[in-house]
């Protein structure tokens, strides 16, 4: 590394332009202090005090290295850049234009946690920066078998089973997970972070706050969608906060989707196909469901409540369509079309709905898959096998169906299922472990 400097994260009212100007000369200060770290010889000079300065002295520090490659590397840049942006990016888009990108040894790696700001003011920016981007990296959850192996790399010796009701409580997100103390039980971990309140009430302003500029709105469609766990149309969500259509709203959910704070997905009712918005992050769902507006002191006063399996049933589900590579691998499909959901009517008018449905393009094959959470082997009743009859029949006679294809059921649940007279109404089973591929 030839240089690094990372923003400071500071609160500041962006109306006071006094309060801006010395936002600046704190960032300008920390980012010339990182530059004699790593280097930079004094010459007597006075220290920078704007952007244009700082970057002529970035060049001179880039010149004295003697390395192969000089990769300079930006973290926060959002937070480094503050309230008046256009400074900052404009020199930063200068220095790259008129001399790095010249070089064949230079490379500028930028990075930001406030997501939309990084979309709008790096990717999607049409200054000194645009068409300069060479690679860009969003980066993802853990899955179920890359958290296993960080808990065992960790010291901690999970069931499967916990693994993956730790990561409904809080994603496969490091930040959270690197919290979490080997010689505590998990339950004692959850308590730590989602059961001081004040803390997880903290947590979750700052997340947005950190995430997004003007955080009320984002905050705003976040606690609509934590109402309607499986989602709400574009219209359903202006209507709810009361704004008109526009760019700027779509931006909003665009900016939500690139987070990995909500999906869209597609759901057919008869033939006709909308996109709904769904809250995905678990963080922010069990923040909603247990902790902003509810009475629960901890971890243990919450499982195996009747609220419990309500949200363990809707997060289960949730971690299978995160998984669905893993899911098509236990089916044993090769290729398939994007899933979706569907809602319709049975050939005597019945409603059925279908929550995941994985169309198997090879296979000629629709696989309805269900989602059951269970703490042991599930038992199918008279009413799921009655329920799979509603569905293979509202599908059959939809106009999605095509008939060269085939309808499977396929039950995906945490450790099977128990024998029983209702075994045959289903043609598949995916357990738990499944989705640790």
């Amino acid at each position: 590394m030839s240089f690094m400097a990372v923003g400071l994260y500071l609160k500041i009212n962006s109306g006071n332009p006094e309060k801006v100007e010395s936002y600046r000369q704190v960032q300008i200060k920390h980012f010339y202090n990182s530059l004699l770290e790593y280097g930079l010889e004094k010459d007597g000079s006075p220290e920078p005090t704007n952007w244009l300065d700082t970057l002529g002295l970035l060049k001179k520090l880039i010149q004295s290295k003697r390395t192969r490659r000089k990769v300079i590397f930006i973290d926060e840049l959002p937070w480094l850049a503050g309230p008046q942006s256009s400074e900052l990016l404009s020199e930063l888009g200068h220095f790259w234009n008129s001399w790095a990108r010249k070089r064949k040894d230079v490379f500028l790696i930028v990075c930001g946690s406030a997501t939309s700001w990084m979309i709008d003011n790096v990717m999607r920016d049409y200054g000194g920066l645009y068409g300069r981007i060479t690679e860009s990296i969003s980066l993802k959850p853990f899955t179920l078998a890359e958290c296993e192996r960080y808990w065992e790399y960790r010291g901690f010796h999970l069931s499967r089973y916990e693994i993956a009701l730790t990561y409904m409580v809080i994603g496969g997100v490091p930040f959270y997970m690197d919290r979490f103390r080997p010689d505590r039980t998990m339950a004692d971990n959850i308590n730590s972070i989602h059961f001081n309140k004040d803390q997880a009430r903290q947590e979750f302003k700052d997340v947005y706050t950190g995430l997004y500029s003007s955080s009320d709105i984002y905050i705003n469609v976040i606690r609509l969608l934590g109402k309607k766990f499986y989602g709400m149309t574009r219209t359903e969500l202006l209507k709810a906060v009361e704004k008109k259509g526009g760019g700027h709203f779509s931006d909003v959910l665009e900016n939500l989707i690139d987070s990995g704070i909500i999906r869209s997905y597609s759901l057919y009712g008869g033939a006709r196909k909308q996109t709904v918005y769904q809250l995905v992050d678990f963080f922010t769902l069990f923040y909603l469901r247990f902790v902003e507006n509810s009475d629960a002191t901890s971890w243990r006063s919450v499982q195996r409540s009747k609220p419990f399996y309500s949200w363990a049933g809707h997060s289960f589900e949730l971690l299978v369509t995160g998984h669905i590579q893993q899911l098509a691998d236990a089916l044993r499909i090769k290729e398939y079309e994007t899933p979706f959901s569907w809602s319709g009517e049975t050939s005597d008018g019945e409603g059925a709905q279908l929550d995941l449905i994985v169309p198997a393009t090879a296979e000629r094959a629709y696989y309805i898959c269900e989602m059951k959470f269970s703490e042991g082997k599930y038992t199918l009743t008279d009413e799921d096998a009655e329920e799979f009859a509603r569905q293979i029949d509202a599908l059959r006679n939809s106009a999605i169906h095509k008939p060269s294809h085939s309808i499977y059921i396929a039950l995906v649940t945490s450790f099977g299922v128990t024998d029983s007279k209702h075994r045959s109404h289903i043609n598949d089973i995916v357990v738990m472990d499944d989705l640790f591929r």
